[in-house]
C-alpha cells in the first residue's frame, strides 16, 4: 500500500503566454487547472501507471472540495483532514520559450490539534509492506523538523518512507532515515554546500553518504541532464530522454510515482530505473501538472539508456 501525505495541496492553474512582461499587459493563451501538490500529484501518476494509494494531508474550503472531487473521478482513495479556511491556488506562467514563472499561495494555517488528527491517521496506515511519501512545502503553523518526526513515527510502525523534499526540512529529515529520497541536482548542491555546479563525482560521492545514513535508495534528478540512481551494489546514470517538451513542470513528481510504483510492485532494479525515467520523460509532454498516459511510459521506457558508474 502506498499512501501519499500532502501537507500543503493546491489548485495548479498554469497560464501560457508568448513572453512574460513583468509590469506590463500579459495576455493569456491557454488556462489549465489541475488537483495539485506534490504529493496528490504522486498519487495521480500512480493511478495512471496502473497503482493504487491513499491521498491525505489538509484540505479546506471549495478549492478542497474540488481537489477532493477530482480524485474521487480518477477513481484515487483520500482521506483528508479539513481544516479552516481555503486550499491555495498556485499560479505557474509558462512562455513560448519553456520558461516557467511560479506564484505559490501560503495556504491555511494548521493548528496543534489538527497536525495531531492527520498524525493519528497515518498512523493508523503505518505497518510492514506501506510506504508514505512525504513530498512538497508544509503550511504555516507546522515546524520545519515534520517529517523527520512523521518517518520516526510511521518507522516504528514497520512502515517505510519516500522523501521528496529540499532546504532545512529535506536536511532534518536525513537524521530520521528515510528509506528512499528523490532530491534534485539544485537540492543535492544546497544540502552539500557547494556554490558550483556539482559534478557526476561529486552528486555520486554525496549519494554514497546518504546511503551511509540509512537511506536505501537515492535517485537524484538532473534536468536535461538525466537522472542517477544509487543504491547499495546499484550505481547508474541515464542520459535524458529526447521528447518533445511543453513543461518541465511535474516531472520530479512523476519520479517519485514511479519510484513508489515500483516499490509496490516489486519492480528490481534496472525496471525501476527504466520506469523512473519514462515517466518523467512522459510527464514533461503534458499540459499543467496532468500525469503522462501509462502507453507513453511503456513507450519511453525502451528508449532508455542505463550506464553503470563508480567502477
Amino acid at each position: 500500500m502506498i499512501v501519499t501525505v500532502t501537507m500543503n495541496p493546491a489548485i495548479d492553474k498554469t497560464v501560457e503566454i508568448g513572453h512574460l512582461i513583468p509590469g506590463g499587459l500579459n495576455r493569456i493563451h491557454k488556462v489549465e487547472y489541475d488537483a495539485g501538490g506534490k504529493g496528490i500529484n504522486v498519487s495521480k501518476t500512480i493511478r495512471e501507471l496502473g497503482g493504487g494509494s491513499i491521498a491525505t494531508g489538509f484540505l479546506a474550503g471549495n478549492a478542497g472540495r474540488t481537489i477532493e472531487s477530482v480524485l474521487k473521478d480518477r477513481g484515487i482513495q483520500s482521506d483528508f483532514v479539513w481544516v479552516d479556511g481555503e486550499t491555495r491556488t498556485n499560479t505557474k506562467v509558462l512562455e513560448d520559450n519553456g520558461e516557467v514563472t511560479e506564484l505559490n499561495e501560503p495556504g491555511p494555517e494548521i493548528t496543534p490539534d489538527q497536525l495531531d488528527e492527520l498524525l493519528a491517521r497515518l498512523e493508523g496506515y503505518a505497518g510492514d509492506g506501506v510506504l508514505f511519501v512525504l513530498a512538497g512545502s508544509i503550511p504555516s503553523g507546522i515546524s520545519i523538523d515534520i517529517y523527520e518526526k512523521i518517518i520516526r513515527l510511521l518507522h516504528k510502525k514497520g512502515a517505510k518512507v519516500l522523501l521528496d523534499a529540499d532546504g532545512c526540512m529535506f536536511r532534518q529529515a536525513l537524521d530520521a532515515g528515510p528509506d528512499i529520497i528523490k532530491p534534485n541536482r539544485a537540492e543535492l548542491e544546497e544540502f552539500m554546500g557547494i556554490d558550483y555546479r556539482a559534478s557526476d563525482r561529486d552528486l555520486l560521492k554525496t549519494a554514497r553518504q546518504l546511503l551511509g545514513k540509512g537511506v536505501d535508495t537515492v535517485a537524484v534528478s538532473m534536468g536535461k541532464s538525466g537522472a542517477m540512481f544509487v543504491r547499495d551494489g546499484y550505481e547508474v546514470r541515464c542520459p535524458a530522454l529526447n521528447v518533445k517538451a511543453h513543461s518541465t513542470v511535474g516531472a520530479g513528481d512523476a519520479m517519485v510515482a514511479a519510484l513508489a510504483y515500483s516499490f509496490d510492485t516489486k519492480n528490481g532494479d534496472e525496471n525501476t530505473t527504466r520506469i523512473c525515467m519514462a515517466a518523467s520523460a512522459g510527464a514533461v509532454t503534458t499540459i499543467g501538472t496532468k500525469p503522462p498516459a501509462r502507453e507513453l511510459v511503456d513507450e519511453l521506457m525502451e528508449q532508455v539508456i542505463i550506464e553503470k558508474i563508480g567502477e
